[in-house]
This record gives C-alpha cells, sequence and structure tokens, in this order.
C-alpha cells in the first residue's frame, strides 16, 4: 500500500480491510514524511504500534 491510498482508508466512512501479516488491523493515523501508520489489530485498540505502510495489504 502507499502513503495516499492509507490517507483514504483513514478517512473513509467505509470498513475497508487491512491487514499487516496477514493480520486486520485498523488505520489510526497515516505519517506522510515517514511513510510509515499507526494501526491496532482489530479488536484490540489498547495494542497499537508504528509500521511502514508498505508492509499494509488492502483487502
Amino acid at each position: 500500500m502507499d502513503v495516499k491510498r492509507a490517507q483514504e482508508i483513514l478517512r473513509s466512512s467505509d470498513k475497508i480491510e487491512v491487514q499487516y501479516k496477514g493480520q486486520p488491523v485498523w488505520i489510526d493515523g497515516v505519517d506522510e514524511r515517514t511513510a510509515t501508520a499507526r494501526v491496532h489489530a482489530e479488536g484490540n485498540p489498547a495494542n497499537s504500534m508504528t509500521v511502514e505502510v508498505g508492509q499494509l495489504v488492502e483487502k
């Protein structure tokens, strides 16, 4: 995934499935400068992490 698409998904009101290492995640924020995203595992918002946007996969 690229930064532009990650930002579009973040702003979307639709539920768009995104995976990180095969696990479903929600995008909480995108940093265009570093090409990273803050994500959390679906169903576990307390467990957030920063990952490279290129490692996210839209399903």
